[in-house]
């Protein structure tokens, strides 16, 4: 509170409460700055000790060459310099986005679509030093990323301090800082606008800070800071018409953040994070009247995994989890980020209603077991399959593609672009049931299957959890 008052007085007035009315009635009065300290109030000191860790991250990525350049004609008049509008073999298509640095060896943290299919990264520090930077980690799920600057011997470099974003409230000040349109880095002031944004459709785990400070694009990957200049979140996204700042933007929170750092730290190529093992449904208004609840709120758990966390802690279908660690979950995304903030091997107190009563159970935290090999096959032989790659179903890859976890079978893993695959709609997550008839169970069940040439392919096929027949030309 005490903090508000203070930027308050900087905007030009402070707001003071004095008594007024025999009946002790409150009312608020207006009275400009009292001192020359007053007028001279600033959020300077926040950003001298922040902006020098937030960094500018170039992603480089080459052109395809100009087939005009292997044209004889064209190399006589032209050599292999090109000509205006036509670019060159050696053109490279730029993006510009921000990071934070968060290790003095040169540790930085950034957006995953910053750096998406980059061939070349470079990272330029506030004070103009430029580097070259490679990839240890990137975590599509999350939208993060995590680079090494290629320093040269024992080089330290600012580092900017991890905040609790669980300490946030609604109203709080913070600074978003990053480098928006190019311009160079800028800062800008804002507050917290809302928490646990879960419905931004922005990443698999979704569970926002949304912030009025201005956020543009080159912005993405830059710090959203708190008062003491600490990093809370890592700015991503803005709601927006026109690609301009509207005052919505938001910011992956700095505790999720900090679980892919550890990751990376530790030398890690993907993030490993707990599975419940639980199947999960939003409580709509209907579904309450159901459970005789006076809003909706929690979650309710519609199946368990046999031998899952969630089932060695005795919990069951039709428990309505309400809370993890003390914290109020309202949807399955809140309660996912509860359990993806916390450590492997540790544990978690879920606080549950089951049938009226309130039960306090204790869930081990445990990584999704790879029970199936993957046998992962990209299919090939002519077909609507060609170009796809598959792998079986197992509890590790079912958390990995966001699956219902009690599914068996062979699922999409990924999917080429310009393939037959592509061209028939297949998606990464599609589980196949049936092709022509027959049951497919592992892998080699669908390679073997699409070998033999067909007119016509009749597939069965679960997205999202729905089943869906079709039947695809040969």
């Amino acid at each position: 509170m005490r903090g508000s008052m203070l930027v308050a007085g900087a905007l030009g007035c402070l707001l003071t409460v004095a008594a007024a009315g025999a009946a002790g009635a409150q009312q608020p009065q207006v009275r400009v700055p009292a001192s020359r300290a007053e007028v001279q109030l600033s959020f300077a000191p926040v950003v001298a000790k922040s902006a020098p860790a937030v960094v500018n991250v170039y992603a480089l990525k080459a052109q395809p060459r100009n087939p005009m350049f292997d044209d004889p004609f064209f190399r006589r008049f032209f050599g292999n310099r090109g000509g205006p509008g036509l670019g060159s073999p050696e053109r490279m298509q730029r993006s510009l986005g921000s990071g934070v640095i968060v290790d003095a060896s040169g540790l930085v943290v950034t957006n995953y679509h910053v750096i998406e299919q980059a061939d070349e990264i470079r990272i330029a520090l506030n004070d103009k030093r430029e580097y070259e930077a490679d990839v240890l980690l990137r975590d599509q799920r999350t939208d993060l990323a995590v680079l090494r600057i290629r320093r040269e011997g024992k080089e330290s470099f600012p580092v900017i301090a991890l905040g609790d974003s669980d300490e946030l409230a609604v109203g709080d000040l913070v600074l978003a800082i990053g480098d928006p349109f190019g311009v160079g880095q800028t800062v800008t002031q804002g507050i917290v606008s809302a928490l646990a944004r879960t419905q931004a459709g922005i990443s698999d785990y979704q569970f926002f800070i949304q912030t009025d400070a201005a956020i543009n694009p080159g912005n993405s990957g830059g710090a959203l800071v708190d008062m003491a200049g600490r990093l809370v979140g890592i700015n991503t996204a803005i709601y927006s018409r026109s690609g301009g700042s509207h005052g919505i933007g938001f910011a992956i929170p700095v505790n999720m953040a900090r679980v892919v750092i550890e990751q990376a730290r530790s030398g890690g190529k993907s993030v490993r994070r707990p599975w419940l093992g639980a199947s999960l449904q939003r409580v709509t208004a209907e579904l309450a009247e159901g459970l005789g609840l006076q809003r909706p709120s929690g979650v309710l758990i519609t199946s368990v995994v046999t031998g899952s966390p969630a089932a060695k802690a005795g919990l069951k279908a039709g428990d309505l989890i309400v809370a993890v660690e003390g914290q109020v979950v309202d949807d399955p995304q809140s309660l996912n980020y509860r359990i993806a903030t916390r450590p492997i091997g540790g544990k978690a107190a879920f606080a549950v209603s089951r049938s009226g009563k309130e039960v306090a159970l204790i869930v081990v935290l445990e990584g999704a077991p790879e029970t199936v090999p993957r046998e992962e096959i990209q299919l090939k032989a002519r077909s609507p399959f060609a170009g796809a790659t598959v792998v079986n179903l197992s509890p590790a890859v079912a958390e990995e593609l966001r699956v219902d976890p009690n599914a068996v079978g062979v699922v999409v893993y990924d999917v080429d672009d310009s393939t037959p695959a592509a061209a028939a709609g297949f998606k990464a997550g599609d589980v196949i049931l049936e092709v022509n008839g027959q049951k497919v169970v592992r892998t080699r069940d669908l390679d073997l299957v699409i070998r033999t040439p067909q007119r016509a392919w009749r597939v069965v096929v679960v997205r999202a959890g729905r089943t869906i027949s079709a039947v695809l030309p040969g």
